[in-house]
């Protein structure tokens, strides 16, 4: 099993996340941040986290959604890591009140 990021990090970014990663499963490109299913311990400690409610649990995720596990995935494997709190990008706190956080 593992956490997944899903849609709702794609253009916010929030790095609280990262913080609490005891195993430094995340990476990101400009847009969002991608859990690496091989890396992650399955903790569950990022999902609280997020101020976007952008984490599930593999074994919670929607029909809808499951093709997030995939792009999670495929994009941990090519960009950087992110270990530490980042500035989040610009927009993402209005992003976050249209998401209705």
């Amino acid at each position: 099993m593992t956490f997944v990021i899903t849609e709702n990090c794609k253009n916010c970014r929030f790095t609280d996340c990262v913080t609490v990663c005891p195993v430094n499963c995340f990476y990101g490109d400009d847009s969002m941040l991608y859990i690496n299913p091989e890396e992650c311990i399955d903790c569950g400690a990022c999902e609280p986290e997020c101020p976007v409610e952008a984490i599930c649990d593999e074994s919670n995720l929607s029909d809808d959604k499951m093709k997030w596990l995939k792009i999670n995935e495929e994009n941990s494997k090519f960009f950087k890591q992110v270990n530490k709190k980042e500035i989040p990008i610009a927009g993402a706190e209005k992003r976050k009140k249209d998401l209705g956080f």
